[in-house]
Parts: structure tokens; C-alpha cells; sequence
């Protein structure tokens, strides 16, 4: 590779946009500007609804929907993730603002500032270690209840605003709650449920009756996904036209004010880092994540690759610009992704469009804003939120892996009684000492030979030979300090069984790694089997395995015993005294 080919190579690397840019074609920008004007729509509600979510003004949400994804496509390896204000983002915020900690410091913008910036701070720290593999480290059984676990949460947030009440205090007083509903209010009720009704014809019943028309699954995309906006602008007008907040009290969200905000970073409290700096490690490890998650599932429909370690980059980049914007922290939006992608997008430039529009639409739109009925944004996360409950994954989990299964109902009932860090905490914990538990005790068989073939099978599962001097065991699982006492406690258990034993063949096929302190017992395990008269042999090891062997004395110690090549070697040269079958257990 020349210099000048080395250069552009880790341009590209660090920079994507330049990669996808020096083949973009006029075709591609005219479904890049279709996608990005229906994203540009459904990022106005969805900013001013996510911020309202998180207890923050609306502009929080609409500043986070412009800079940050501009910066995503630069720094981005996803064509199609909508980076932006999302869900399960802005109830980890709440949950830190109204912490007593932090509430009693008031000032919950420069808090949410603070959040931006620590969580992408955080992401190019993970980013410069190389830790984008610590997406592996939350299971997917503990991310589904955490987010079932959030999406309740913020379904219980905003049943209230639906009703026009305001959040209850009543704990577990049931005669208190019912008194509590009577002051309902009826006009946001009215409101609040045609928005829904709105909102679910257009994501159903809409999409069918279009189809039966024969429209193209872009024009589809398009128009269900107008719903949002339309609703708003319908229920904004009606709160507008009849003077609903002093005739009726509906609550609006209010001023917004006009125009993009300078970029600064008075938001600097070092009193406040601190506090909000556990909080801002769990909003980056969760929005990263998902955002990966999210990116991977349109990368797969389209055969494109994600760069784990290259999107901590990019979503670290959008927190920061976030923070200096006036934005409340970001990632990867579901809804917004596969709106983005449905209708057409073959690259970031759909999200620079839609930033533009959005800029455009605070710059000289922002007073049009102030009459939109809480009650109408509400039931637009309601909508979004709901499909994010996922409760009848539980008794599927718990039946394939009941470890899976508690992690998942553990982490889904944290969240809801405990908070959103102490549930996501205890899930990944959980999730840990299952993997231990079963790391440490492996799945070991004594292998016999499928009579007529050159297959060694579990003796309890399939009708095989086997030799009353011979013992094959197959270890299913790497060698190391934490299963290895487990597989000498068995190998010496089946020995008691088999008292003609004089061989014992270890089959290495699913080993690649044994440490230091297996090692150890290993060593002393052979020189036990020779003082009663018994030889270890090993089969099938891995190459990696026999290198780091025979870096060491053990082969040597091992001797008579020997290392085959294949468990078929060792059993023509150690089972040739006779054989008999052994029945399927």
C-alpha cells in the first residue's frame, strides 16, 4: 500500500462520510432528500416530547435533533441510524435530575448539559481503550427487561398527562387514588385519546388501506409516518382556535424560544460532574448499546458493517455537540432508524437534511410550538413506547435458559422498584454469576466410539463402544481456575466407577485456552493417575493450546502418556485389549 493509499485508508477510517461520499450518485441524494424530509417531520415531536419526558424544556429536545447527527455522520458507520433525542434516554435523565442530590442543586438544564457532556466524554474514553466489545457484556435477556422496564416507567409517566392530572403521591393508598382520578380533566382527556386514535389509524389501519391502492412502500412510509406531525398541528389548532388552556386548563408545552443557541460551555459546575457522573456512565453504556443494536439490525438488511469501537467515536462526538448546543444527551432512535430506513435512505445524508429542516423549522418556526397540548405529545410516546414492552419474551427465556430468565425478570422489576441503574446493575450482575455458574461447572462426557464409524458420542445419548480400560472424557468448555477442581471431582468420580481403568484419553475439541492454575492441577492430577498406575493421554488439542503446552514441562511429565492427533489414533493403539457395547443410557 502506497502512502498516499495509507493515508486515505485511515482517513476513511476515522471519517466514514469520505468513504461513501466519493461514490455518492445524484440517485442516492434523491432518496437520501425523501427520507430526511420524513425524519425531519417525526424529530419535531419527537424532540419536544422526549425533552418534556426528561423534566427538561422543549428546545433541549430540538437543539439535540440538529448538531449531534451532523456530527454522527461524520464520525458514523451506520448508512441509516437517527441519532437524536430517544426514549429510554430521557427517562435516565429524569431519573438523575430528580435524584435529591442533584434536584437540591438546582438548575436541571446545566444538569442535563453536564449529563451530554460526561456521557460523551465517557464513549471516547471507551473509544480510545478500545472497549467497543463491552457491548457484549449486557445479554440480550437483560436489555430487553431493562427496556420493558424503562418503557413502563414512562408509560406510568404519562398516563397522567393524558388525564390532565398531575403526577400522584398517594403510594399504596387505594382510597387515595380514587380520589385522585375524580379530578381528571375532560378536554385533555378528549384530547389526549383522539391524538391516539389518530396516531394508531395511521400506524394500522392506514397503512392496509394503502396498500390495497397499489402505492410504492416509500409514498407508504411517507404518508403513515406523518401522523405524529399531524396530530400535533390538529390538536395545536383546536387548543389554539378555542383558547383551551384559559377555557379549559389544558396544560401547553409553552414558549420555546427562537433560533439555534450559541455554542458555549457555561454549563462547566465541577460540584455537579462529579454527582451526575455515575448517572452519565449509565446513559452512554445504555445509549450505546442500543444505538449499536440498533445500527446492526438496517446494516444486516443491506449487507453494510458496523464499527463498534468507530461508533463510540461518533456517538461520544454527537454527546459533546450535544452539550456545547444546548442539547440534552442522544442515540440511536428505533422509530426514527427504521422510518429513516423505510423510506429510502442510502446514507447520512438524510440526517444532514433533516438536521437542516429542523434548524430551519427552529429558526423561524419556534413561536408556533408554544400552544402544543401536553396531552397530544403524551400519547405520541405512548405510541412509540408501548411495542416496547416485551413481557412475553419472559417465559420464552425462562424455559430455553432459566439464568436468562431470572436476569430478565430481575432486571425488569429493579428498574420498576429500585430505580433504572440499580435494575440494569443487578441484571448485569446476575447475568455474570450465571455465566460463572456455568463456566464452572462444564459439560463434561465420557465419549464412546459409534460402532462402524470413526464418531465419538456422550455414552448416556447413543449406543457406542466403548473399553473397560479405557476412559474418554470430552471437556466442553476452556480449562481455567474456575472449572478445573470441578472436572478433577469428576474424573475421579468416574474412576471409582471404572476400577479396571488404564487409560484416560482427555479429548481437547472444545478446549482453546488452559491457564496457569489448571495448569497446576493438571500436573498434579497426572502424577496422581501415574502413582496408582494409570496413564493421561490428551487428544484433538487445539494448536494454540499445544503451543502454550509446550512452553512448559507438562507434555514431558506426561510421558508414557501421549498426545493424539485424533481420539480414533488413541483408541486403535490403547483399545486394542478388547471392547464390548455399551448401551444407550
Amino acid at each position: 500500500m502506497t502512502p498516499s493509499n495509507h493515508h486515505d485508508s485511515r482517513l476513511t477510517q476515522l471519517f466514514p462520510i469520505v468513504g461513501w461520499l466519493k461514490s455518492y450518485t445524484r440517485e442516492e441524494f434523491n432518496s437520501d432528500l425523501f427520507a430526511g424530509i420524513i425524519t425531519a417531520i417525526l424529530l419535531v415531536p419527537q424532540g419536544i416530547a422526549y425533552a418534556i419526558l426528561a423534566g427538561l424544556p422543549p428546545q433541549l429536545g430540538l437543539y439535540a435533533s440538529i448538531l449531534p447527527p451532523v456530527l454522527y455522520a461524520f464520525f458514523g458507520t451506520s448508512r441509516t441510524l437517527s441519532v437524536g433525542p430517544v426514549s429510554i434516554a430521557a427517562i435516565m435523565i429524569a431519573s438523575a435530575l430528580t435524584a435529591p442530590e442533584i434536584s437540591v442543586l438546582g438548575n436541571p438544564v446545566q444538569s442535563a448539559l453536564i449529563l451530554s457532556a460526561e456521557s460523551g466524554i465517557i464513549m471516547l474514553l471507551m473509544a480510545l481503550l478500545r472497549m467497543g466489545g463491552l457491548v457484549n457484556f449486557i445479554s440480550h435477556p437483560v436489555l430487553t427487561g431493562f427496556t420493558s422496564g424503562a418503557a413502563l416507567l414512562i408509560i406510568g409517566s404519562q398516563l397522567p398527562q393524558l388525564f390532565g392530572l398531575k403526577t400522584p403521591s398517594c403510594g399504596f393508598d387505594v382510597a387515595c387514588y380514587s380520589s385522585y382520578l375524580q379530578a381528571f380533566n375532560a378536554t385533555t382527556l378528549l384530547i389526549g385519546f383522539t391524538a391516539l386514535d389518530l396516531l394508531v389509524f395511521f400506524s394500522g389501519p392506514l397503512i392496509y388501506m394503502l396498500k390495497k391502492t397499489g402505492l410504492q412502500s416509500s409514498v407508504i412510509t411517507a404518508i403513515s409516518k406523518c401522523g405524529p406531525l399531524l396530530t400535533i398541528m390538529l390538536a395545536t389548532l383546536a387548543v389554539s382556535y378555542f383558547n383551551l388552556p384559559d377555557q379549559h386548563n389544558i396544560a401547553i408545552v409553552g414558549k420555546v424560544p427562537s433560533g439555534f443557541p450559541e455554542l458555549n460551555i457555561d454549563f462547566i459546575a465541577i460540584e455537579k460532574w462529579r454527582l451526575l457522573l455515575p448517572y452519565s456512565g449509565f446513559i452512554a453504556l445504555i445509549a450505546y448499546v442500543e444505538s449499536v443494536a440498533i445500527a446492526k439490525v438496517t446494516a444486516n438488511l443491506r449487507g453494510e458493517k458496523i464499527a463498534p469501537n468507530q461508533e463510540l467515536i461518533a456517538l461520544g462526538a454527537a454527546n459533546l455537540a450535544a452539550a456545547v448546543s444546548g442539547g440534552m444527551p442522544v442515540a440511536g432512535g428505533f422509530s426514527r432508524t427504521m422510518v429513516n430506513f423505510a423510506a429510502g435512505a442510502r446514507s447520512q445524508m438524510a440526517m444532514l437534511i433533516a438536521a437542516g429542516i429542523l434548524t430551519l423549522a427552529v429558526i423561524f418556526f419556534s413561536p408556533l410550538f408554544e400552544n402544543i397540548p401536553k396531552a397530544a405529545l403524551a400519547a405520541i410516546i405512548l405510541v412509540a413506547i408501548i411495542p416496547l414492552v416485551k413481557l412475553n419474551n419472559i417465559p420464552v427465556t425462562w424455559r430455553y435458559d432459566r439464568g436468562d430468565g431470572i436476569a430478565e425478570v430481575a432486571t425488569l422489576l429493579g428498574v420498576l422498584f429500585y430505580g433504572i441503574e440499580e435494575g440494569i446493575t443487578l441484571g448485569i450482575i446476575l447475568t455474570l454469576i450465571s455465566h460463572l455458574r456455568k463456566t464452572s461447572q462444564p459439560h463434561i462426557a465420557v465419549v464412546g466410539r459409534i460402532p462402524g464409524t470413526e464418531h465419538y458420542r456422550n455414552i448416556k445419548r447413543h449406543r457406542v463402544e466403548t473399553w473397560p480400560h479405557l476412559l474418554l472424557l470430552r471437556v466442553d468448555e476452556s480449562i481455567t481456575f474456575a472449572n478445573i477442581n470441578y472436572i478433577e471431582e469428576f474424573i475421579k468420580s468416574e474412576l471409582k466407577q471404572l476400577p479396571d481403568t488404564k487409560h484416560i484419553v482427555l479429548i481437547f475439541t472444545s478446549i482453546s485456552d488452559i491457564d496457569t492454575t489448571a495448569l497446576e492441577v493438571l500436573e498434579n492430577l497426572n502424577h496422581t493417575l501415574q502413582a496408582s498406575k494409570m496413564t493421561l493421554h490428551i487428544s484433538e488439542a487445539k494448536g494454540p493450546v499445544l503451543d502454550k503446552l509446550e512452553k512448559t514441562d507438562f507434555l514431558s511429565q506426561l510421558e508414557p502418556g501421549k498426545v493424539f492427533f485424533h481420539t480414533e489414533d488413541a483408541v486403535r493403539e490403547l483399545g486394542k485389549y478388547g471392547e464390548r457395547l455399551r448401551a444407550k443410557g
